[in-house]
């Protein structure tokens, strides 16, 4: 009896009989997941996300079979299916579908991923310094609102450029829902640049620093005298905050409701509800967030036309928020007399808490004795108030 290996594995086949395009773009995402996969264990890469994403990465781009005679694919999952009845027929065979389905096309893990957050901000940072967290929180959009025009210019609708732009705001949540809102059919590229470039950015982002900051300047001792604020004072603040948001812009309303929810369940010390959140909920969300963005990241996807666009454009808007962070921290350092620190300006960049812990880490080498991280925290938290708003405006006017 002959045996046509090739036949028996699939895998092999199509990679062999594809395109070279292809069969070189697959290997190279191969390698590519299985080194996330590396860098996430060594710590060099957030491994909550990488571990899963890159593994995904690494299977869908190996498991490419034979469909039909002339087509081939994954069982994994297909983002791009509008037939209920075809979505049914599917879900019975792509084991991800229904997560998809069920979470990513409604944009319900970003607010699920959005009530974790909330659990682990201190609103109180916040409201211990609100002039010097806004301020600086709304110089590191500066690449979320500079990137929109270029991208324009790049041949982009401006609901594209929206989605797109709103990477700079260093918010992967927020980048899925508003390319959910606004860019559907890019949802796909968009949330996998973001979240590659969000790992991979803030490991230059020390560099960034270095450029852009005078080593006198990055050992500034800072007071860290904070005034008390209250749990009341903290759950009412979060509140009110939420109801006006959500009044100005319904749009992002889900969003609000999720991160201040949060807020205000770690605040109340409502305990069950702590332990749902901050464990299942976010690390259930974030597991799967990894997993099907690294399954989304098949060949066919990244070889489209626009993910160089959106690959340029992300990463730029990551490296304009962060020098539109700096900028503002450098701002603060002259109007409160030499006294602030400007690498806290970093944090604007709204990613909690890498980017404090960046800021953090770099002024230690500077001089082991100042903390900035409360004032760094303060600047996370507004970021990510700051980004919800902005992406709230685009929705509401582009949608």
């Amino acid at each position: 009896m002959n045996i046509d290996v090739l036949s028996l594995f699939q895998g092999i086949a199509t990679l062999v009989g594809q395109d070279p395009t292809h069969a070189v773009a697959r290997i190279v995402l191969m390698l590519m997941g299985i080194s996330f996969v590396y860098l996430g264990y060594k710590g060099i890469l957030e491994a909550l996300i990488m571990i899963p994403m890159g593994l995904g990465m690494a299977a869908v781009n190996a498991s490419v079979l034979f469909l039909a005679p002339d087509k081939t694919g994954t069982i994994f999952l297909d983002p791009l299916i509008t037939d209920p009845a075809a979505i049914v027929n599917i879900i019975q065979v792509n084991w991800l579908q229904p997560v998809y389905t069920m979470t990513f096309s409604n944009g319900l893990i970003a607010c699920l991923v959005f009530m974790g957050i909330g659990i682990l901000c201190d609103i109180g940072y916040v409201l211990a310094h609100p002039f010097s967290s806004m301020f600086i929180a709304l110089w590191g959009e500066l690449g979320s609102v500079a990137v929109f025009p270029l991208a324009v210019a790049f041949g982009m609708t401006p609901k594209e450029a929206a989605a797109t732009a709103i990477v700079g705001g260093a918010d992967g949540p927020m980048v899925l829902f508003t390319s959910l809102m606004l860019s559907p059919h890019l949802f796909v590229p968009i949330g996998i640049v973001a979240y590659l470039y969000l790992s991979l950015c803030y490991g230059l982002y020390p560099y960034l620093i270095k450029a852009m900051i005078p080593k006198k300047m990055a050992a500034t001792a800072m007071d860290l005298k904070m005034p008390k604020i209250t749990a009341t004072e903290k759950i009412m603040f979060s509140c009110i905050a939420c109801t006006v948001l959500c009044l100005l812009f319904p749009v992002a309303g889900p969003l609000f409701s999720s991160f201040f929810v949060g807020i205000v369940i770690r605040e109340a010390g409502v305990k069950p509800y702590i332990e749902l959140l901050e464990s299942t909920v976010l690390y259930t969300a974030t597991f799967f967030l990894g997993l099907v963005l690294g399954v989304l990241c098949e060949a066919n996807t990244i070889l489209n036309p626009v993910v160089l666009k959106i690959l340029v454009l992300g990463s730029t808007a990551l490296l304009v928020s962060g020098i539109g962070g700096l900028i503002g921290g450098l701002l603060m350092y002259y109007i409160s007399g030499k006294k602030f620190n400007p690498v806290v300006g970093i944090a604007g960049v709204s990613c909690v808490p890498t980017t404090s812990k960046v800021a953090q880490k770099f002024v230690s080498k500077a001089n082991p004795r100042a903390i900035i991280m409360p004032y760094a925290l303060g600047c996370n938290v507004s970021g990510v108030i700051t980004t919800a708003i902005l992406a709230g405006i685009y929705c509401t006017l582009l949608k």
